[in-house]
Formats: structure tokens, C-alpha cells, sequence
């Protein structure tokens, strides 16, 4: 292994003291009047020998080690939300600073490991995050460093911010595309009818189930039929419309939970010999990978993965620059990925 070029190696090829190198190298030499001959001659040697400061001894100096920490349960395993790290990692690198990763898979003493080892190693910050939007304590050793809770919200009181998808307004989203294309016979895979019809610890669940109760109230409406889903994947879908197709033979438009749910729809209604979306539209959310492979792609309200990642960056970084300004959640858009599963009435 070859040995790190240090900072009196290059004072020794100068013929300088390592105190002289070191305002040199610093930029400090013309301010203490170090002559220019010596200066270019430290320079030099550091470019000669490849020397590069020692980046932690730097920071420790300044306060900083322009490092920050992302600690998750599965995102950097999972395929879903891998762009909520690339968004991170990049804002990261704008500016100026690197990113350690760990993965915890809901182990909480391998979560409480990871956040030990991120502080021994002077972390300037650290973003707790969750594969899908939950409820969650914050550990109580993140509450002495500079922390944002990302695709999480905090179970108690905290002064971390919280960056998630704007879930409600997906819903509401959702609903008016609907009832804009003129359908009042709306139905729902995955949850509901009622506002508490929804998966155990599902943020998203409630949060898209009240905005789609919203706008269809205010529309002077209920959801025709709703299909309670415990597990959110295609073999329910597939089971929860069949039920629905059992008591309505002929739906006109169906809002999936998520689109995992909407491959097992689009299976049942193709069974029952129905097109989408000339007999029933289909919008759903997430924006999953194989989304745009049915046929038709089914519309979709994408989670904005590498937005999210990009804001708890930024969120981290004030808090590193400014100190704690208080816990605010920060809810960013979801948009529509439309691809043609929903028709005008």
C-alpha cells in the first residue's frame, strides 16, 4: 500500500519547516510576508509529490468536515426510491460536501450503530429516512446534531424538519381528474369507502384517502365502492376488483392506491373483457417503474423521489449554517404521469 504524502514530506522537499508549508498551502504566505520563492517552491513539492490536505484534519480545524449522513431502513436495496439517494448525493456534491450512506433494514440497533458511527466520524449533519412515508420517533441521539427527517414524519415532538410527498393533494389530484372528465361513479382499490378504511401505518394511505373524500364531498359525493387492501400488490388488486366487479359489473373509473394495485386491476378488467379506458378510466400513484409497460400506461401521480433527496439536502445544510429552525414539514408535489387511462364521459 502506498503511504499518504504528508504535510511534512513536502516540507522536507522544500526545505521549509511543516509550519511554513502549511501557510503556503493555506494561502496565508503573502499575508505573513513568506517570500515568493519560497512559496513557489513548497508549491512544487506538493505538486510533485501529489500531496493533498488531510480533509478531516482540515475540517476538525474549521468545524466542519463537510460530510453528512443518510441513514435508511431499505431505500439504497430497494428499487422504488433509489433516485431520492441520487438526489441527495448530487445536491450533495453541489455543494461541496460528501455523503455517507447506511442501511439499517428496520433494525433499530443497527439504526442506533449506524447513527454512532456517523457521529464518531464528525458527520456535519444526518438525513433519517424511510423507504415508504411514515410515522416514526426520532432517536433521541439525533437531537445533539443537525438532522432532517426525510419521506419521514416525527412520532413526538422535534426540532428536526421534515421533507415528504404531498400525499393529501395527490388525492385531491387524482379525484378532480375524474370528475374533470366528467365520471360521478368513482371507485377505489386499495381503501375506503370510509376515512378510516385504510392499511395499518400507511401515511400515504390516509393522507391520499382523505384528498379523495375531499374533493368527491365537495362535489357532492362518496366513492361508489371502496375495497380495503392489506398489502398493497397486484394479487390484491386483482382480488379487490373482481369483488368490486361482483356488486358493479360496469365501473366507469377506478382510483388504485398505488400502481402495484392497478397491474392487478388492469388483469381483472381485461378478464371481464373491459377496456381501459374506453369502458373504465384507471389513475392511480407512485409512478412505479413498470407503469408505462401496460397497455395503456396507466396515469400515475409519480412520488418525486429525487426532489425529496434534494431538499433534505438543502434542509440539512441550513440547519447546519443557520442552527435549528424548528420542525416544519416541507411537502413537496406529486405529478401526473399521464399516459392515457383516463377518458372523458
Amino acid at each position: 500500500m502506498t503511504r499518504r504524502v504528508t504535510l511534512a514530506d513536502v516540507a522536507r522537499s522544500a526545505g521549509v519547516s511543516s509550519s511554513t508549508a502549511s501557510l503556503v498551502l493555506s494561502g496565508r504566505g503573502p499575508e505573513l510576508r513568506i517570500s515568493p520563492g519560497v512559496q513557489d517552491r513548497v508549491r512544487a513539492a506538493a505538486a510533485e509529490l501529489g500531496y493533498r490536505p488531510n480533509a478531516v484534519s482540515v475540517g476538525l480545524r474549521k468545524g466542519t468536515t463537510r460530510t453528512l449522513g443518510l441513514v435508511s431502513d431499505t431505500i439504497a436495496t430497494g428499487q422504488m426510491a433509489g433516485d431520492m439517494i441520487k438526489g441527495a448525493i448530487e445536491a450533495a456534491r453541489d455543494h461541496g460536501y460528501m455523503l455517507f450512506i447506511g442501511e439499517t433494514e428496520g433494525d433499530p440497533g443497527i439504526e442506533s450503530d449506524l447513527i454512532d458511527a456517523m457521529t464518531d466520524r464528525r458527520v456535519d449533519g444526518i438525513m433519517l429516512t424511510s423507504m415508504f412515508t411514515r410515522t416514526r420517533p426520532v432517536p433521541s441521539a439525533l437531537e445533539r446534531l443537525p438532522t432532517v427527517l426525510l419521506n419521514t414524519l416525527p412520532d413526538g415532538p422535534t426540532r428536526a424538519p421534515a421533507v415528504v410527498p404531498d400525499e393529501a393533494a395527490a388525492g385531491r389530484a387524482a379525484a378532480r381528474l375524474l370528475l374533470d372528465a366528467g365520471h360521478r361513479d368513482i371507485h377505489l382499490v386499495g381503501a375506503g369507502p370510509g376515512p378510516d378504511d385504510v392499511p395499518p401505518d400507511t401515511v400515504a394511505g390516509v393522507e391520499r384517502l382523505a384528498g379523495i373524500r375531499e374533493v368527491l364531498r365537495d362535489a357532492g359525493l362518496e366513492p361508489t365502492s371502496g375495497h380495503l387492501c392489506t398489502d398493497w400488490v397486484p394479487p390484491q388488486g386483482w382480488a379487490a376488483t373482481h369483488d368490486l366487479l361482483a356488486a358493479h359489473p360496469h365501473p366507469r373509473a377506478i382510483v388504485c392506491f398505488n400502481d402495484r394495485l392497478a397491474f392487478g386491476t388492469y388483469q381483472a378488467l381485461q378478464e371481464a373483457g373491459l377496456r381501459i379506458p374506453d369502458d373504465v378510466s384507471v389513475v392511480s400513484f407512485d409512478n412505479y417503474p413498470m407503469a408505462d409497460w401496460l397497455r395503456p400506461g396507466v396515469s400515475s401521480y409519480a412520488i418525486p423521489h429525487e426532489a425529496l433527496g434534494r431538499r433534505a439536502v438543502e434542509l440539512l445544510l441550513a440547519e447546519i449554517t443557520r442552527g435549528p429552525g424548528g420542525h416544519e414539514v416541507h411537502r413537496l408535489p406529486l405529478p401526473l404521469r399521464a399516459r392515457g387511462s383516463v377518458a372523458s364521459v
